[in-house]
């Protein structure tokens, strides 16, 4: 099975065709499609957004996926604006640093990754699947592996130590996007969706 992958991100594409394998065949965004503009209010909505446009532009089964880190204490923020919490254009640094300032004062520091990931096809129908990895957000960044949030979020499901200091490995049995994407692969080749 060939899928178009909507993300131009270079990290989570990697990341998910670490976790899809070789079961299916994940062909790059094509370069000449313009960013897609993710105004959706809701992880599927922005999902669905990327996925749709990819599909429209390749004629192919388009694949998308969104994440949100929700931080309890901050009434679940960042959510769906995680990659850009720190304003447009900002880097991970800038979204961690920001996240990690809001918190300095709180002991409540439990929080949640949720990926949203779905499949667009031609016909319009979709295939759509979710992932949760429940966690708490560290007083520091510590390690040197992933990207985003995951020098300081750490999963319930590990051993204490932070997303980045997991080898791909460890993160992807335990991880929101590894819980997502293996969902969405058992869908596709169960036939449904």
């Amino acid at each position: 099975m060939r899928l178009v992958c909507a993300s131009a991100n270079p990290d989570k594409v990697a990341e998910i065709q670490a976790i899809l394998g070789d079961s299916i065949e994940l062909a790059p965004r094509p370069t000449d499609v313009p960013d897609v503009v993710e105004d959706a209010d809701t992880l599927l909505g922005n999902a669905r957004l990327k996925a749709a446009a990819i599909g429209a532009a390749t004629g192919e089964p388009a694949v998308a996926d969104d994440t949100g880190l929700e931080v309890d204490a901050l009434g679940g923020a960042p959510g769906v604006y995680s990659a850009r919490y720190a304003g447009d254009g900002c880097t991970y640094a800038d979204n961690v640093a920001k996240l990690l300032a809001e918190l300095s004062d709180r002991t409540d520091r439990s929080a949640r990754f949720r990926t949203v990931a779905i499949v667009v096809w031609p016909d319009g129908s979709e295939t759509a699947v979710e992932g949760e990895c429940r966690g708490r957000i560290a007083t520091a960044p510590t390690g040197d592996s992933g990207f985003g949030y995951d020098p300081i979020f750490v999963p319930d499901d590990g051993d204490g130590r932070t997303f980045a200091e997991l080898s791909a490995d460890e993160k992807h049995a335990v991880s929101h996007r590894g819980r997502a994407f293996r969902a969405l692969l058992d869908a596709l080749l169960s036939g449904a969706g």
